[in-house]
This record gives structure tokens, sequence and C-alpha cells, in this order.
């Protein structure tokens, strides 16, 4: 391919051959359903417990749920999805700016997911974003279109509020202390993934992203209304998950699988592409403390409980999750504690 990144204008006639998944490895996109029951948890509602229990059984059997009533302005929302429609629309030479395959670069466009170590590429280019703390970031971002500093600064404060109400509730759910993994995490880390997936000539081929776990703690994911490219895996097969007005999927990440020793799951899901549309999705993820320890708490390794993951830094966990494939066995397994 000519140019570092897919987001050129230019319609590809037939999938590069660098894309292209053995066939063992394709997604099968006519077995795919639609995934019912998405847990959708409004926290708008009044009943905390309720709340929390809710949080509970969608982190026990989905690891992955949505939230309404969120309380993130809708025109931040708004406005976040335009400024990323319009940097993705800018000149190839003007994005190249940002360009870097060096995945320690806080601020940088790139392509696929690790290019360097990649044998077969995903159909995706992503912009991404350290957001905090906020001051120290933003005068690396893009100037370029002139709002993107001012959207995107409010949009990740708005999110960050939110993580944080979620990791108090997850924390109650697992009848821990409101502050207790908020407090065990640090002072955790934002980044943000832009994501556009192109129009791709054979869908059926490659991924946007192949299936995977997030390697942070909680990950708040801001789909794009009109294209469905989100699947999970559940019950021993993949399904799609429809976008829902007005809504965020929350992800659980390998962190918070491992503090609640593994009674919460971290969810395995990945990106498929389509023939006709571009796709815009927008991922925030919120991550511990470099030297936060993460383990799990004492009331979970009780009775009989042993702790399934041995102790570790979230620097460690990242630096091993970056020196392998995306979709290799899931990273956490190298953490687990011999039985």
């Amino acid at each position: 391919m000519e140019t570092k990144i897919l987001s050129t204008g230019i319609q590809y006639q037939n999938l590069p051959g660098n894309y292209i998944r053995p066939e063992s490895e394709r997604p099968n996109l006519s077995q795919v359903t639609d995934c019912e029951n998405v847990p959708v948890i409004d926290l708008g509602f009044d009943d905390e417990a309720q709340i929390n229990h809710q949080i509970r059984e969608a982190c026990r059997n989905y690891g992955f749920f949505q939230v309404v009533n969120h309380g993130v302005p809708k025109e931040a929302v708004k406005e976040m999805l335009r400024v990323a429609d319009e940097f993705f629309k800018l000149p190839v030479e003007e994005k190249l700016k940002l360009y870097s395959d060096d995945p320690s670069k806080t601020t940088r466009l790139s392509t696929s997911f690790n290019i360097k170590k990649e044998e077969v590429h995903n159909w995706r280019d992503y912009l991404r974003l350290h957001c905090w703390p906020l001051e120290q970031y933003v005068p690396e971002w893009p100037s370029n279109p002139s709002s993107f500093k001012e959207v995107v600064s409010n949009y990740a404060k708005e999110v960050r509020k939110l993580g944080m109400r979620l990791q108090e509730a997850i924390s109650e759910s697992l009848g821990l202390e409101k502050d207790y993994i908020k407090n065990v995490l640090g002072d955790q880390g934002q980044h943000m993934a832009i994501n556009y997936y192109p129009p791709c000539p054979e869908p059926e081929l490659t991924y946007g992203l192949p299936g995977h776990t997030d390697p942070n703690a909680l990950t708040i994911l801001l789909q794009d209304l009109q294209i469905c490219g989100l699947q999970v895996f559940k019950d021993g097969q993949w399904v799609a998950v429809k976008p829902l007005p007005g809504a965020f999927v929350i992800n659980i990440g390998d962190q918070l699988q491992a503090l609640s020793n593994g009674i919460y799951k971290s969810v395995w899901h990945r990106a498929v592409v389509n023939a006709d549309n571009p796709r815009l999705s927008v991922a925030s993820f919120l991550c511990p403390d470099n030297v936060a320890v993460i383990s799990a708490p004492p009331p979970l390794t009780g009775a009989g409980s042993a702790a399934v993951y041995r102790s570790f830094t979230y620097a460690e966990y990242y630096q091993k999750f970056w020196g392998r494939n995306l979709d290799q066995e899931h990273c956490l397994e190298l953490f687990k504690n011999q039985q």
C-alpha cells in the first residue's frame, strides 16, 4: 500500500493481501446473530442498590453493559463525534503529521493495532490520545479541526466523571467499600482511541479489530449510531451489539477481572467492518496508575476462594500486553497462580 493509513478517501476494489486472515480466523459474519437481552442500566434510577445489583449481574454474566441517563450531556457527545469525523476527513498530508507506529507515544495517528509486530493487519485507522492530566497532554493534540482541543477536553472530563461513578458502583456491587477500587487504582490515567473503519471491499476476510480483551480497568465506548460493528463473545459464539441511542457501552477490562478475583469477566470483543459505509467509534480507557498493585482484596479470597491471579503492577501488565499480538490468548493467563 502506498500510504501508511487507510483513511485516504480512496475506495479499494480488493482487499490487499496483508489484510486477509487465514480461513480459520475469519469473522464468519453470516453466522453472527444479534445479542439478545443486552444489559441496559439506567443510571438515572434512584434505587442505588438496584443499580448495583444490575451491574453485578451484567459483570458476572456478560462482562459488559450499556448505560443510559448517564449524565454526559448530549451536546458533548454530538460535538465529539463531529470533530472525530472532521479529523478523519482532513487531507492525508495533514493527518500524517501525527503518524507514528511507536505505541509509547502519547499522541499519535496510526493504523491497524501494533503495525510493527503483526503479520496480518486490521482495517482500521485510529487517533490515540492520552487525556489525563489534561493540561499535560492537550498541547500535543491536533489543532486541526480548530475546535478539536476544546471539544475533546470537555468530552474527556465528562467521561472521566462517569467512569469514576461506575467504579464506585462496581466496587459496591462486589461488597467492597465504595472507594475501594478507585483507591487501589491510584491516580488513574485516561486514554482515548478515536477509531475510523473505512468501507472495506471484502469485510468477510478481515477485521477492524480481532477478538481481544482490554488491558485497562474500564472502557467507555461511544458507538456510531448508524452502523453496527461491535461484537462480543457470549456463550461460545460471537453476537452483535446494536447501537442504542443515548447510551455508552461499558466494558470490564482485565484489571477489574483480576481485582474481582475472576468473579467479573473482562469481555472478549471485536470490531467488524462493512463494504458500504465508514464507521466511527470513540473508546475511552481508564487505566490504573503504573505503580498500582493489582491483587484481589481479602473479602474476595476468603472462605476457600484462593487468589486466582498473582499480584502485579499495571506497568508490568501493560508491557506484557503490548509485547504480544492482540488476538493471542488472554494476557491475564500469564498472571494466573498455579492451583
